[in-house]
């Protein structure tokens, strides 16, 4: 009942967070005097418009769906058919030029995990492992024209599990993913992937390889995997 409780808790709190920073965002867009999207002559920012695209940090909005799985030597563990889940945070990104349009973006989001197997008699077994996410990457922004870029990116996240379940649908049971017998809390991994924008409008496709052993037995190893589908705006 206590880890119930608990579990809650912390998905009200992870939601409550995420609830101000995105509310947060036009606000902070708005005074941004120095976004690529302000126009000096109005005064206001312009999103037709845009100035010198190198040299200029951003703040962004994303939202999609995750497609992932979890494999693991313990059968009682491996979920590695795909499952999808929602992705949903907030990015911030810094130039490290002022030659090359190169970025650091940085964020948090809240992502849904995990995978499921097929068991012998047409039921099935699924695994949720609920993350905080802290992405990393490097980004390249390439100007196709004045309006539309591809940004390819590399990177790496570090993940938090806030919440989620094992549910077996044959015997009807369900427990925490994260305890002694399951799932590790921490996660990491690699990100590769590929976005493109056009104005403030944006759109990516990443890959999360899991190198961090989620599993919490010493003898065998899990590994969360997910390819993530992005819909956003950059301010």
């Amino acid at each position: 009942m206590y880890n119930l409780k608990m579990t809650t808790d912390m998905k009200r709190i992870t939601f409550l967070l995420m609830g101000i920073m995105l509310a947060a965002l036009p606000l902070s867009a708005q005074n941004y005097r120095n976004s690529r999207y302000y126009n000096q002559r109005t005064g206001h920012l312009d999103y037709g418009y845009h100035q010198k695209d190198t040299g200029t940090p951003y703040f962004g909005f994303r939202i999609g769906p995750a497609f992932s799985y979890v494999n693991s030597d313990d059968k009682r563990l491996d979920g590695g058919n795909w499952q999808t889940g929602l992705n949903v945070g907030v990015v911030a990104g810094i130039p490290l030029s002022n030659i090359q349009p190169l970025y650091l973006e940085a964020g948090l989001s809240y992502i849904e995990k995990g995978g499921k197997k097929d068991l012998d008699n047409g039921k099935k077994m699924t695994y949720d492992l609920n993350y905080l996410e802290i992405p990393v990457v490097l980004k390249y922004k390439y100007n196709i024209d004045p309006h539309f870029s591809i940004q390819p990116q590399v990177g790496g996240y570090f993940g938090v599990g806030v919440g989620g379940k094992i549910k077996n649908f044959e015997e009807r049971a369900a427990q925490n993913s994260f305890n002694e017998n399951n799932f590790q809390r921490l996660d990491g991994g690699l990100r590769l992937g590929c976005g493109i924008a056009y104005d403030m409008f944006y759109c990516d496709l990443t890959y999360d390889i899991g190198l961090a052993n989620i599993c919490h037995d010493t003898f065998d190893t899990s590994h969360n995997g997910s390819l993530q589908l992005n819909f956003g705006v950059n301010f």
